[in-house]
């Protein structure tokens, strides 16, 4: 069986935007370190969006959060793993597609920036905080947005196939 044909060029050239997005999401967390207080909320927009620093020691809604630290290293092999793969997937996918490329390369920069601070920190930075009255979304970052961004769109460019252009 002969091997499988990579596309020339592949997708390897959107982890461009990964890059771009790891620096802003590197450089949100190093402002609200600087200039925040942990857990003192400051008022962005009344009634619907704080700035409130927290530290997530879990995974996604502060799961894990409290399990002792061993959480810690499987959290950041876990995206490792995923970041190599989908890293292998733009290899193997031509430039053009972006429906594929695009949320590989937002998962890919959120898990990355999320790995970095677990790395650092032994926690993620989180600090955006969305509310409605007395509901709080947990908190995020720029990161965690990439990463589900990049998920549901992952979701949705899977129940519709790529649209095939007529040609005349």
């Amino acid at each position: 069986m002969a091997p499988r044909q990579l596309p020339n060029p592949n997708a390897l050239s959107w982890l461009v935007l990964s890059t771009v997005l790891l620096a802003l999401d590197q450089v949100t967390k190093w402002f609200a370190v600087a200039w925040l207080q942990f857990q003192q909320p400051v008022t962005f927009i009344p009634g619907f969006w704080n700035w409130t620093l927290t530290h997530n020691t879990g995974a996604a809604f502060s799961f894990l959060a409290d399990a002792g630290g061993w959480q810690h290293w499987l959290f950041a092999g876990l995206a490792t793993v995923v970041c190599i793969a989908l890293v292998i997937g733009l290899r193997h996918t031509s430039r053009t597609d972006w429906r594929t490329a695009l949320p590989f390369a937002l998962v890919i920069s959120g898990a990355v920036g999320n790995v970095i601070d677990r790395l650092r920190f032994g926690y993620v930075v989180d600090f955006v905080d969305w509310y409605w009255r007395d509901f709080h979304w947990p908190v995020f970052n720029v990161a965690d947005s990439c990463i589900v961004v990049g998920a549901v769109m992952m979701v949705l460019f899977s129940l519709r196939p790529p649209r095939k252009d007529k040609i005349s």
